[in-house]
Parts: C-alpha cells; structure tokens; sequence
C-alpha cells in the first residue's frame, strides 16, 4: 500500500462539484482579473483571519516581498529572521535590498527563538519575520515586545499556519503584518500559485493593492513602480470555496497528530512539541531521529512518502553564502537539519495508514537503538582497522 506524502487527489474528490460550479462563475463573468471573485475571498480570509484587510497577491514570496516594501524597508536596513525556513523568506527581504539576518531557532518548537534575536539587534535592525513553522505560531508575546521597545516592524510569515492561533489569536493578526502561501500543498491551497497580505491598517492595505499591479492608482497612472502580483479571479474562486472547510481541515490533521504521537509514545523518536497556548495545524508533521536517513529508507522501501524540512539551513546555502555565515554558527538549526524527518500529513490521512506509518517509524528506531548498545566484537573488521589487524596475531 503506497501512502503518499501529501494526498491532493483524495482532497478534490470532496470539493470537485462546487469547485466546477465556482469556476463556471468566473469564466461566465470574464472577470479574470479582480472582479467580485477576488474581492469575495478577499473579505472572507480578512474575516477569518481577524483582520480588517487581506490582498491577494501571486504567491507568497510575492507577499512577503510587497509587505516589506509596503513598510519602506530596503537597502541599507536589516532584517531579523530564523534559517529554519525555505528560502523564500530571506530572498524576499534581499529583493528590498535589505539584508537578512539569520537566528537560531528554540529546540523544542523549532521557531524562531526570541532571546537570539535580542542578541541581534543592532541600529539597522527595521523589522522582525516571525515564522510560523511546520503549522505552529512563533512565539509572538516576546517578538512583539521586543519589537514594541525598539520600534520594530513585525511581520509574520504564515504560509505554513492558516488558521493558527495564538493566546486565542489567528496567524495573520499577530503582527503589523502577516504573508500567507497558497501554494497547492498548503492547508489552504489553490490550483497553481497564490499568496496574500493580510493587515489591520487601511494606509498598508491600499499600499499592497498599488504595488502588486504596477503601482497603478488609475488605469494608466502610476504613483510609484509596483509590480505584477496579482491573485486571478479563478484561484480566488477556489480558494474561497476551500476557505469553509480549512477548520475541519485542521481539525483532521490534529487528529493525526494525536494518532502518530500515541504510536511512537516511548520509541525515542521525538514528536512535535505544541507550545502551551499556540493552536497547531500540522501543515507538516516533523520528528527528530537519531538515525534519520535510514529511517527515511525504510519508509520508502515500504512505500510511504516521506520529506526532509530543511536538509540545509539557510545560514549554509551556497545562494546567501555572501552573508557570511559558517557551519557552527546556529547549533540548534543544523542539528534539527541533520535529525528531522517529516511524515505523511494531510486532512484525509487513515488511522491504518498513520499505524502502518508509526510501526515502520518504530521498527527502524529500535534496530538503531539495538545497534549501538551491540558491543564490538574484537574480531570485526571495524576492530581490525582500529587496531592494524593486530587481533589476528
């Protein structure tokens, strides 16, 4: 039986007759871009998110890169965020021309640890990303305290933590601003590439709105050089009909958890850590191994899916090695690189298949356990090399 690592087909299946329903709407008003369709889903993730404003922009590099923008940061300012994250983040505030700074990551949740960025602090310090990781808020209490001392820009990147929460609080309202993904995989994905801004101020709302279509204030005036970013009327159309059912969603995926942390109770496989007061959505489900390669193997030999999140931080990416970070310099980040192994996670994810996945996971950790308590003969070849052969003699 192949489980894959994320299950999409098993998701349309559920939603195929209203997304071809919303769809003919679209294409019967030839409304591609903008129109009703945009600004409908655009209300309802503002409502859902707790927030006054939401844009739809093209992706969510894109909105990470506009919400910068949107707050004037740019060359010469720098940037605090974690290196636990996938590059966009950090190309993002490179194509403000800012500079990011990278910090380690707290070991039990493996978000952005709020005492690393205290320490990197400096005058040129603009704004703070908080990623919400894996599907788990960063911890925003201290992030918006530190920032409130320093008057500091707080921005959330939430393309892994729709319908998150915080103390009660939905991602997307934590911060000053926040950036969400919509690529397909996400907990709310469209059928291609979208992303959205999402705020409590009109003045960086309307920003967003000007620099994601050419800076256009009317057709053909332009009040600044914006960009094309902007979400289509089809995407929109789907992600809104997603949108109503995004909370049972999560609530399938925190059922999951639960399923997988139960199987692999006293393995010694270490399961993801929920914050006291954070709401976790899972977009992935993330253990640390202490052998995670051939673990992995095994799970493919069997036919299960599996993904690494992230193999190499980005302090120690060939493309930011300008920054001049070294291996060493963010401890926690390399060694959740070198141990984490993420599993099958996805809303219509079985309980056979989370017991056939945790058994394969169990399996493989008790051989690795085994294996190192297994004293070394005196005659085996590892003895031999140590020794020259001298054991023979």
């Amino acid at each position: 039986m192949h489980i894959p690592f994320v299950d999409l087909k098993a998701q349309y299946e559920t939603l195929k007759d209203e997304v071809a329903e919303a769809i003919r709407g679209v294409l019967d008003s030839a409304q591609y871009i903008g129109g009703e369709a945009l600004a409908s889903f655009e209300r309802d993730f503002a409502a859902y998110c707790q927030v006054r404003h939401a844009r739809g922009v093209a992706n969510g590099t894109d909105a990470i890169h506009l919400a910068l923008r949107a707050l004037g940061i740019g060359h010469g300012d720098d940037v605090i965020t974690t290196a636990h994250t996938f590059i966009a983040t950090a190309a993002a505030i490179l194509a403000t021309g800012a500079r990011p700074v990278l910090v380690d990551i707290d070991p039990d949740t493996y978000t952005i640890d709020p005492k690393m960025i205290e320490r990197a602090l400096t005058d040129r310090t603009r704004a703070i990303i908080a990623v919400h990781l894996f599907g788990q808020p960063a911890d925003m209490g201290p992030i918006n305290d530190i920032a409130r001392r320093r008057g500091l820009y707080v921005l959330e990147d939430a393309a892994q933590a729709h319908g998150a929460e915080y103390q009660g609080v939905r991602t997307g309202a934590l911060g000053d601003i926040a950036c969400f993904s919509f690529y397909p995989a996400k907990n709310l994905g469209a059928y291609g590439d979208g992303g959205a801004v999402t705020t409590n101020s009109a003045a960086i709302a309307e920003r967003i709105e000007r620099l994601r279509d050419h800076g256009r204030t009317t057709h053909y005036s332009h009040a600044e050089v914006g960009f094309n970013s902007r979400l289509d009327a089809l995407q929109a159309a789907v992600l809104q009909i997603k949108l109503r059912r995004l909370d049972e969603w999560n609530t399938n995926r925190r059922r999951a958890a639960e399923w997988y942390a139960a199987e692999l109770a006293e393995s010694g496989i270490k399961t993801p850590f929920v914050r006291k007061g954070s709401t976790h959505v899972y977009h992935l489900y993330v253990i640390d191994t202490n052998d995670r390669d051939a673990m992995r193997n095994e799970l493919e030999e069997a036919g299960v899916a599996t993904g690494i999140h992230y193999p190499l931080p980005l302090h120690l990416q060939p493309a930011l090695v300008h920054l001049g970070y070294r291996q060493g310099d963010l401890p926690c980040c390399e060694t959740l690189a070198a141990r984490s192994l993420s599993l099958p996670m996805f809303p219509e994810l079985t309980r056979d298949q989370v017991l056939r996945i945790a058994a394969i996971a169990r399996a493989a950790a008790e051989r690795d356990s085994h294996e190192k308590l297994q004293p070394k003969s005196m005659f085996s070849p590892a003895a031999l090399r140590a020794d020259g052969g001298s054991a023979w003699r």
